[in-house]
């Protein structure tokens, strides 16, 4: 977490790794189906998500500024994504997990919630 990246790691080749995200401070990485890679900002309060090919994050949660709102993160760690995309992210210092479905603004709280913020 200090190196303040994610690197891509080939298995069972001589290929350099590859550095993927620079300049966050990562508590979670996930992939969806089509490969795209999702990572956790705890330092951005986000959580963003990266096409091959594409040049910039997509902010897919949170950025918002930290905080307890429906449309806030407070310190994101772990993230997972399902079939249809949804983004679900254990909200650490708010104690809860988000659900934010494809393209919404705003997250849906499915556990938890009683955290300082």
């Amino acid at each position: 977490y200090e190196n303040r990246r994610v690197i891509k790691w080939f298995r069972q080749s001589q290929t350099t790794p590859q550095i993927l995200i620079s300049n966050i401070a990562c508590g979670g990485v996930t992939i969806d189906k089509d490969g795209s890679i999702y990572a956790s900002d705890w330092g951005k309060n986000a959580v963003t998500r990266w096409k091959e090919g594409d040049r910039y994050e997509t902010i897919i949660a949170g950025g918002n500024g930290q905080g307890n709102h429906s449309n806030q993160l407070y310190r994101p760690i772990q993230i997972f994504v399902d079939e249809d995309y949804a983004v679900y992210v254990a909200d650490t210092l708010n104690q809860r997990i988000m659900k934010w479905n494809k393209d919404a603004k705003e997250g849906i709280v499915v556990a938890g919630g009683n955290g300082p913020s």
